[in-house]
């Protein structure tokens, strides 16, 4: 097994999180999604994050709204919707619930 797939695959698995939680904060343009998740080691690129905006779009839990550039054209702007804000809570849950669960049976495994 490929050690650098399965760390790629472990990150995939966390982006929408990430995603809501930063958009939650506030609105965002996606090469500010970008930077916060590289400054974060979570590297993504923009063909990785735009289905996943687009998909949180649709399924309601992110929206956006244009804001002119002064630099080009308009840019979007995401931010978490509400429905969004409850699914990021209980996704918060669950993601320590599993963190928890995993640390404990790493410790087990390890120091047995």
């Amino acid at each position: 097994m490929d050690l650098e797939n399965a760390k790629a695959q472990m990150r995939k698995g966390v982006l929408e999180l990430c995603i809501l939680a930063i958009a939650a904060e506030e609105e965002v343009y996606p090469s500010d999604i970008i930077a916060r998740l590289k400054s974060n080691d979570l590297i993504v690129v923009e063909g990785t994050l735009y289905p996943l905006l687009t998909r949180l779009k649709n399924d309601s839990l992110l929206e956006y709204s244009w804001r002119e550039s002064n630099s080009g054209p308009p840019r979007k702007y995401f931010k978490t919707t509400d429905e969004g804000k409850r699914f990021l809570s209980e996704l918060s849950l669950s993601w320590n619930q599993l963190v928890s669960s995993v640390n404990m049976t790493l410790h087990k495994k390890v120091f047995e």
